[in-house]
């Protein structure tokens, strides 16, 4: 049961340094299963070890064991707290996953809460690096937006269950993520408004209230992930499809493009 389980988490990475948005291959529609792979993210958000998410600890020169064992058990970690939460998770779980004892596990993260910690961590560095990227001074608008919707749609359909580890936390009234929501996403939110005013002042987007703007883009691609169930039974099928994924972003951008008037 063990073996199964773990063959069936896979974590896509996409590199938000390229210009290309990210496939939105969905793993389930593999009846054989990927394996447990390391993720693009996790050496800088791993570092981040005691305290909530967004609270740097002190930077450490990794070994090549533990950079090999680090993002392995993050993964896991993403799958199993997306799946069961916090409080249903266990760290012997984990450890199954990995095949390893969970002795190893309380050698890098001294308690399941840091370990969650450190899983949300690397979660939401994903999310801004992907909007640092996309949501650019240099980029057109709309092309930047188009591709970071669809990024989000991307990680939504390969990363359910880090989505929905989020979504859970956000539920339970996001004890482990105020410093993260306060300080690291306002000034993300921010720094973000500033390029969006300048396109608006420059006539490339139409005035709207951009925090509100931001918050709608980010629920309505993580919904394909907290609320897959629903979009199943809706559309009549499962798992979701290449050409659902694919409406869904076009569904978005028809609402979108008028937004963002094409210069002459």
């Amino acid at each position: 049961m063990t073996q199964s389980l773990a063959t069936s988490i896979e974590l896509i990475p996409h590199d938000p340094s390229s210009d290309s948005p990210p496939e939105m291959s969905n793993p389930r529609e593999n009846d054989a299963g990927p394996t447990v792979s390391a993720d693009r993210s996790e050496g800088r958000s791993e570092g981040r070890r005691a305290g909530r998410p967004g609270k740097p600890g002190r930077p450490r020169k990794q070994s090549a064991p533990r950079q090999a064992m680090v993002p392995q058990i993050l993964n896991a970690a993403e799958w199993t707290f997306g799946t069961r939460g916090l409080k249903g998770t266990r760290l012997e779980e984990i450890a199954a996953l990995c095949a390893i004892p969970k002795a190893n596990i309380l050698y890098y993260y001294s308690s399941k809460e840091e370990l969650y910690n450190a899983t949300l961590t690397r979660l939401l560095d994903i999310w801004l690096q992907d909007a640092d990227h996309w949501l650019s001074p240099e980029r057109d608008p709309l092309e930047g937006v188009e591709g970071y919707l669809r990024a989000k749609i991307a990680f939504s359909r390969n990363r359910p269950e880090g989505s929905r580890l989020f979504a859970q936390e956000l539920l339970s009234g996001g004890l482990m993520v105020q410093d993260f929501l306060k300080e690291t996403l306002r000034a993300h939110v921010d720094r973000h408004d500033l390029i969006f005013r300048d396109w608006q002042a420059r006539g490339l987007m139409t005035p709207i209230d951009t925090t509100h703007f931001l918050s709608l883009l980010w629920s309505g691609t993580q919904a394909y992930a907290d609320m897959q169930v629903q979009f199943e039974a809706l559309l009549g099928h499962a798992p979701l499809t290449d050409t659902d994924f694919e409406t869904g972003l076009e569904t978005f951008m028809t609402l979108l493009r008028p937004l963002f008037p094409r210069q002459v």
